[in-house]
């Protein structure tokens, strides 16, 4: 399991976000306006009825400060009112309470018509433009002792693992292509691990009055460290609208849409939700089983013809309105066609590194076959190899391929467990398994 470690990368990441991203100590430091903050305030009391202000703060991610200024705001505009003090759980001090008044209800009521969203105050595009650039993916400094590291036990060429270290340096798209089961998603999503640095990522941003989602539990994973767990994130400055996570990694293949990247409105909850690149931003964006979208790949490859080339891609949000970001993701197009028939070769020109995943040599498959026995706990018997390549696979000119020896030990365990046996497995197992396996003929 690879973990990310307090590193001096680490450290330096945090101390540039830290002076990028400052706590906000008043309304105009949070870059968004009093009547916005004020709005999302009556939606989170509308949505809650009564909260007090440690309550606020959190669900707003803002500090005390702020929400004060903010409170103040609604009291003179006469639509939240102080429904007296409560107790703190851990007891020792008192919380004044807040409800919304009538014209704080029908003024979170006209909100909500216009925006379902009820979360975290959102963090302002230009800031986030910056943040983009700041934590960059593309910071050229991959070795060939950081490639060897992140892809250990990963069966590959020399020569392969250093054509992936260069492409990943170049900060341009990467294609690789090659027989279905040839590892490609199975590699390509291991990249990540090489980039081992902590980013921040907002729960939410706002375009002009839009707020767009971006955070998501299924995408980023949190950093749960020493730090966040005292809450020296506060302590430190850095703003608490922003989530310490793990770079991210999106993998998506045929069920892809166009849809899926733009940024898309849902009318029933009246929120935006962010693009898959967008979700990825910072970290590595696979397009696996290329070809295969219900789109022409042609109309999906052109789509990226622009991000790729000046690294910055054109957002749409309806109503004739478009957004400028960074595009900032390690783009990974992953196929088992043959490149030529996706793409000219003038298009496949502006991918820069197209690299061929084969099928394996006799000693890379026992490299992988010892591997899936020690990892099934189970015996390596080089008799049994033996039998499984010359008197399955060469009879059938059955080229050798690196998810066969999982799946074929996994079948043939399948099958010791039904009828009840133990022991090695036999070469009646993998027999067995051979022919469930691969689609049989012989009756046709």
């Amino acid at each position: 399991m690879h973990v990310i470690v307090k590193s001096d990368a680490y450290h330096n990441e945090r101390v540039t976000v830290q002076r990028l991203a400052p706590q906000p100590c008043t309304i105009r430091e949070t870059g968004l306006t009093d009547s916005f903050l004020g709005e999302l305030v009556c939606k989170h009391l509308y949505d809650a009825g009564v909260l007090d202000m440690p309550r606020l703060v959190e669900r707003l991610a803002l500090t005390g400060a702020v929400m004060e200024e903010v409170l103040v705001f609604l009291r003179k505009d006469g639509r939240i009112e102080v429904l007296g003090q409560m107790g703190a759980q851990t007891g020792g001090g008192q919380s004044l309470r807040y409800g919304l008044t009538e014209r704080g209800r029908s003024a979170a009521r006209d909100a909500l018509s216009r925006s379902g969203y009820i979360g975290a105050a959102p963090y302002p595009v230009s800031a986030y433009r910056s943040l983009l650039k700041v934590q960059t993916i593309h910071h050229g400094r991959i070795s060939a002792h950081d490639m060897r590291k992140a892809l250990n036990g990963v069966v590959l060429t020399e020569g392969m693992l250093d054509q992936l270290g260069v492409a990943l340096n170049s900060g341009r798209a990467i294609m690789v292509y090659g027989p279905a089961g040839t590892g490609k998603t199975y590699v390509s999503s291991r990249l990540i691990r090489l980039f081992a640095e902590a980013i921040w990522v907002p729960h939410a941003i706002v375009i002009n009055e839009s707020v767009i989602e971006i955070y998501d539990p299924q995408v980023h994973q949190r950093l749960d460290d020493d730090s966040q767990q005292n809450n020296l994130m506060l302590n430190e400055g850095i703003d608490r609208r922003l989530l310490c996570c793990k770079r991210p990694i999106v993998i998506t293949g045929g069920e892809l849409s166009m849809e899926q990247l733009d940024i898309r409105y849902d009318p029933f909850t009246r929120q935006y939700q962010a693009a898959l690149q967008l979700k990825a931003s910072n970290g590595l964006f696979i397009i696996d089983d290329m070809g295969r979208q219900r789109m022409p790949p042609a109309e999906l490859l052109n789509r990226w013809i622009v991000p790729m080339e000046e690294k910055r891609d054109f957002l749409n949000l309806g109503g004739g309105r478009h957004c400028e970001l960074p595009f900032d993701v390690i783009l990974v197009f992953s196929t088992n066609l043959n490149p030529l028939e996706l793409a000219d070769e003038a298009f496949l020109r502006r991918i820069g590194y197209k690299l061929p995943f084969g099928y394996l040599q006799p000693d890379n498959y026992e490299r992988i076959w010892r591997q899936e026995t020690e990892r099934l706990g189970i015996p390596y018997d080089p008799l049994l190899l033996l039998y499984v390549l010359h008197q399955l696979y060469e009879p059938e000119s059955m080229p050798l391929v690196p998810c066969h020896p999982r799946d074929l030990l996994n079948m043939a365990i399948d099958r010791q467990r039904y009828l009840g046996s133990s022991g090695p497995l036999s070469p009646a197992d993998l027999k067995w398994a051979w022919n469930n396996y691969f689609v049989q003929l012989d009756f046709l």
